[in-house]
């Protein structure tokens, strides 16, 4: 785990603790040996994983910086756990929900929750449109994450009415962030359901050429309650 250790003090100058490198090393282990039975991510290699699921998932802590125990974030289209898992064994005390609608990706993080014997951390299958309109979920996280889901309009219906006023979304974008996340058609989904754009902010992950950003919406107000819409409906018809 040298490569994670590194980047965690670079990144966020946070000193991971034995038993959190034992954590990420145990997942890492899971999750190749899953991946040869399942395609649960691409990314294979063992540098590339601590460098580009792992650090990376630690990088929404710019942004979110040390949580306070009480904080609830759901991370949606979570596939095989980034960045909720990661952010949860670095801050065990925040509530985590993961959303994944594959199940046998939804079956490798139940696996892997009892593996690494996380507490408060809640796996759901189920699309963004739909658990959005759940009354236990809608509007109840301080923060909605997501990382390389859907371009910024449909990503927002599906992350807004997740988040309480007051709260935020976060959205783990590559280069074309600062074009998605300021253009007129995100500028427009924002404010019909709810959410201003905070802040864009770029961050340099060691060993990586590709820029990396984390996109923040405020929200500011309710969402109306015909968002989300139908499953599959916001990617067919975004918000314009």
């Amino acid at each position: 785990m040298e490569y994670l250790i590194h980047a965690a003090k670079q990144l966020l100058n946070l000193d991971l603790t034995p038993a959190q490198i034992n954590s990420f090393r145990l997942y890492a282990q899971e999750l190749a040996a899953w991946n040869e039975k399942f395609n649960l991510t691409a990314i294979q290699e063992p540098k590339d994983v601590e460098i580009k699921h792992f650090a990376d998932s630690l990088s929404c802590l710019l942004a979110i910086r040390q949580p306070p125990s009480a904080i609830r974030l759901i991370d949606v289209g979570t596939g095989a756990g980034f960045p909720g898992v990661p952010l949860k064994i670095v801050c065990p005390d925040i509530k985590v929900t993961l959303v994944e609608s594959v199940g046998k990706k939804v079956k490798f993080l139940n696996h892997l929750i009892e593996k690494l014997e996380l507490k408060n951390i809640t796996v759901i299958q189920s699309r963004a449109e739909e658990i959005g309109q759940l009354p236990e979920h809608r509007e109840g996280y301080d923060w909605a994450v997501a990382r390389a889901v859907a371009v910024m309009p449909i990503l927002l219906e599906y992350l807004l009415p997740l988040v309480k006023v007051g709260g935020k979304v976060l959205a783990q974008k590559g280069e074309s962030a600062p074009a998605e996340a300021q253009g007129k058609d995100a500028e427009k989904a924002a404010r019909i359901l709810g959410g201003t754009l905070d802040q864009i902010k770029q961050v340099e992950l060691p060993t990586i050429v590709e820029p990396r950003y984390l996109v923040i919406f405020n929200k500011t107000a309710a969402t109306p309650h015909k968002y989300p819409r139908r499953a599959g409906t916001p990617a067919k018809e975004p918000i314009k």
